[in-house]
């Protein structure tokens, strides 16, 4: 089984910039894909990025030239950097594992966008 912990959330200035990490431990061996959700107050979760093993990289529209994701395969990182920060991107981001042993979430980590 993989555990995934994110750490980087806050408040920030729309148009600020962010980075958020995500760190694997158990059997990374076993994650063939990571990715970052969000869902924010009443909203269904949403993908927002996801980097396959082989390195792939797709976003959802709305964040698409703003945020970048990453992995740091030697130390089991990943990573979304948020650049261009909007209100409404203001949510809780979840870093998502797809592992041979099925889906990994982490516990969340908040994210607000405000003056």
């Amino acid at each position: 089984q993989v555990q995934l912990a994110e750490s980087g959330g806050g408040l920030v200035q729309p148009g600020g910039s962010l980075t958020l990490s995500c760190e694997a431990s158990g059997s990374f061996a076993s994650i063939t894909a990571m990715a970052w959700y969000r869902q924010a107050p009443g909203q269904q979760r949403e993908l927002v990025a996801i980097i396959d093993g082989g390195g792939p990289t797709n976003y959802v529209d709305a964040v698409k030239g703003r945020f970048t994701i990453s992995r740091d395969y030697g130390r089991n990182m990943a990573y979304l950097h948020m650049n261009s920060l909007k209100p409404e991107d203001t949510a809780v981001y979840y870093c998502h594992a797809r592992t041979t042993w099925g889906p990994s979430w982490g516990q969340g980590t908040q994210v607000t966008v405000s003056s």
